[in-house]
């Protein structure tokens, strides 16, 4: 080793004894009881502590283990042998570049495993501890032999693409070592399901060192490659790994482009490389807040505001199946019809629109793949997505007529409506979301066929993870949506005029959906007659709030509907979020928890959810339903600016709610409290100076202080409108009990703290 690499090394190391040091103390100071805070809102690292997931014995299992990530690398910790302990090493834009006819998307666009680092110890692990802290996005943790013990420390940096571990060995647990082992590139499908016909493998992996940075390359058959690189900085009993990885396609060098990463990273000072991570964190948690007097709840939401950002940025990665927490699945990339919109359901309420542009960038980045997935004599009008792709959309779509799913890019688009409908950027709309919404709608309106009274049915298509048949319900719900979305983006955006005449033709005459004694059918003459997981048969309630509870008879058909459906056995996961939310839309808390108590039978120890493999979308569409619950935003038809509400749905054992900054659909920033089953004030900030309604469920009369002065417009019972203009800001209270104080506080939650991880004993 030349002098400099060591005295770089030798300085990385002390550092990482200083970080490992400075640990122990954060973490005593975590035992203190957090109390109410009150004016400026919460002291998050003490919030934040309470919610920590805490592990007092070592995880086995990928849905056990503490995870990590930036938005494109990822790690998970665990035991992996009785002298192993295991950190994955997954990026999400490791994928094949195959051609889609190579098998389909589900091998020719699938994610690839890349490999993990075992820590082995000298003597048997008997004992461990470990803690994620959220606030500062690193997890640490103690493993005990029978030898001695080891300290580490995990993050992955929050802006460079690097993995950094810090251990300090003692006792007789010297020699422990870190070692890399490498996994095969073919796709996790293949444990699952058997290879295509003609499957040509990936060359194997290939080992080389570049000064004082390992690397493990691997070539892929159809172009693009992958490298890891690592260095490990020692000095005495203490180690610092750090570790890249990078991807390229179709060019080359992701060679130089990990080691380049390593080799800055291990160039700076540890404790500044260290607090730049943590500091794009601190300033993340803060653009909302959210409490509940239900521990198991409030922290449960607050593990999915880490894992969201842990698995998404604005610049980074489309969230797929599996995040950045690639493990063996049936189902190893990003699934359209289902799967990517519920992962991306909180992120907007939550005032972090800047995640959900990871889905409508590639929504937008794509639109030449979108449109190359429709038969050819369809592309020149036409785009769609299929079942399954890659970070690059591409895939084969289905053809109506022929029972295939031909829907699923226009409720992918849904999501990208409600972002525009949250940042109201107009010059977005007009030049990608309209003109591919059309695009999506299109592809539908090809194929509709007029009966002898004129109404136009949709032949044979696919509801997801059921079965086909004629005016399908899913089809039809998201072919109202989206005509009636194109008459508001036209009238919006000035133009086509003609073409919103057609679209409101369309709709007049558009075949209702299927129904008889049991509620809304899965298609004409399909009735749910099994069980069945997925609600693709009630879009139209929510996400799409075409049939709401201002209707008549709506209520009652949905009861109706969402009872059979529930009844019929084969619940997972999403089917508990999604029967929770349609309960909120209705106002029912007390059923939408009921219904979200569901889900905890399914959720793990991390709060990953698993079937065949991990599955990211059930825990975050569960962070929708908590915020459904205590605010709701959205228009029905044609109606361009919904109806704020507050407190729709708050279920009677949560008497005290708090939350600020979650953001509405015009871009306010809402924020309210209610203490004792009552409102005391509700807070409106808009963003843009668009049309405000809201109904802040606070007890009458009702006054204002700030923009307005005072002056309120009822628009009709419990309803309001209030002028204001782009920044400026009103508190709504009741006449006489003007609040103290325009922060939410923190709820009691009975001193309930860190129900996630493992405890001593076996959940």
């Amino acid at each position: 080793m030349r002098r400099r690499d060591f005295l770089v090394q030798g300085a990385a190391a002390a550092a990482c004894l200083t970080l490992l040091g400075q640990d122990g103390a954060r973490m005593d100071a975590y035992a203190a009881v957090l109390e109410n805070s009150a004016g400026d809102g919460p002291d998050w690292q003490r919030f934040l502590a309470r919610q920590d997931p805490i592990w007092e014995r070592l995880p086995r299992n990928w849905w056990e283990a503490p995870f990590l990530g930036n938005g494109m690398l990822g790690t998970t910790i665990r035991q992996d042998g009785a002298k192993s302990m295991r950190w994955d090493i997954d990026r999400c834009d490791v994928q094949e570049h195959r051609p889609v006819s190579d098998g389909g998307a589900l091998w020719a666009r699938t994610r690839l495993p890349i490999g993990y680092f075992s820590l082995v110890t000298v003597g048997t692990i008997v004992s461990g501890t470990m803690r994620l802290d959220l606030w500062n996005a690193e997890a640490t943790g103690e493993i005990v032999t029978d030898r001695g013990s080891i300290k580490f420390r995990s993050f992955v940096h929050s802006g460079d693409m690097v993995i950094l571990t810090a251990v300090s060995r003692s006792g007789g647990e010297g020699e422990a070592c870190f070692e890399w082992h490498a996994l095969e590139a073919i796709c996790p499908r293949v444990q699952f399901h058997p290879l295509p016909a003609g499957y040509q493998a990936n060359p194997p992996f290939t080992l080389a060192h570049s000064g004082e940075v390992q690397t493990c390359h691997q070539s892929l058959v159809h172009g693009g490659e992958t490298t890891v690189a690592w260095n490990e900085a020692s000095s005495g009993a203490s180690t610092t790994l750090f570790v890249s990885v990078a991807h390229t396609y179709p060019s080359a060098g992701s060679d130089a482009i990990a080691i380049d990463a390593v080799n800055q990273a291990r160039k700076q000072d540890l404790d500044a490389f260290a607090a730049s991570h943590r500091a794009w964190w601190h300033q993340f948690y803060p653009a909302s807040f959210l409490s509940i007097p239900d521990p198991y709840w409030e922290s449960f939401y607050w593990i999915q505001m880490y894992k969201m950002a842990s698995a998404t940025r604005e610049d980074r990665a489309l969230i797929d199946n599996q995040g950045p927490w690639l493990q063996p699945t049936p189902w190893p990339g990003a699934w359209w019809n289902l799967n990517v919109q519920l992962t991306y359901w909180p992120m907007g309420p939550a005032n972090h629109p800047e995640l959900s542009e990871s889905l409508t960038r590639h929504l937008e980045d794509n639109v030449t793949n979108l449109i190359a997935n429709v038969p050819q004599p369809y592309a020149s009008d036409s785009a769609a997505i299929s079942t399954a792709s890659g970070q690059d959309l591409r895939s084969v779509a289905g053809l109506p007529g022929t029972g295939g799913e031909v829907a699923n890019l226009t409720w992918a688009l849904q999501n990208a409506w409600e972002h525009y409908r949250l940042t109201l950027d107009d010059k977005r709309l007009r030049s990608f979301l309209y003109p591919l919404l059309q695009r999506s709608v299109n592809y539908s309106l090809h194929f509709l066929q007029p009966d002898e009274q004129g109404v136009l049915h949709m032949p044979n298509t696919y509801s997801p993870e059921y079965g086909a048949g004629p005016d399908c319900t899913y089809t039809l719900a998201l072919l109202r949506w989206g005509l009636h979305t194109l008459i508001k983006c036209s009238v919006r955006l000035g133009v086509d005029e003609t073409l919103r005449q057609s679209w409101r033709v369309t709709l007049a005459n558009l075949a209702p959906y299927p129904t008889d004694d049991t509620g809304y059918l899965i298609a004409r003459g399909v009735p749910l007659a099994h069980g069945h997981r997925h609600f693709s048969h009630l879009l139209q309630v929510f996400p799409l709030h075409i049939v709401h509870a201002g209707q008549v008879g709506a209520a009652e058909l949905v009861e109706k509907t969402v009872d059979h459906w529930q009844s019929m056995g084969e619940r997972l996961g999403y089917s508990f979020t999604g029967a929770s939310l349609m309960s909120s839309a209705f106002g029912r808390g007390n059923s939408s928890l009921d219904y979200l108590n569901g889900l905890k039978h399914f959720l793990q120890a991390n709060t990953l959810y698993k079937e065949a493999g991990p599955v990211i979308e059930t825990p975050l569409s569960a962070a929708r339903a908590i915020q459904e619950m205590l605010i709701q935003s959205w228009a029905s038809g044609e109606e361009m600016d919904g109806l704020i509400r507050i407190f729709p749905a708050v279920p009677d054992s949560w008497a005290d709610a708090a939350f600020s900054d979650m953001r509405a659909e015009g871009a306010f920033l809402i924020s309210a409290v209610r203490k004792n089953g009552v409102t005391e004030f509700v807070r409106v900030k808009s963003l843009e100076g668009a049309p405000c309604r809201i109904c802040p469920a606070l007890q009458a009369p009702v006054s204002a202080s700030g923009a307005l002065n005072g002056i309120l417009t009822e628009a009709s019972d419990g309803v309001f409108s209030l002028p204001l203009k782009k920044g400026e800001e009103v508190v709504l209270y009741t006449r006489g009990n003007r609040p103290s104080t325009s922060r939410p506080p923190v709820c009691s939650n009975g001193g309930g703290a860190n129900i996630w991880g493992l405890k001593a004993t076996a959940n």
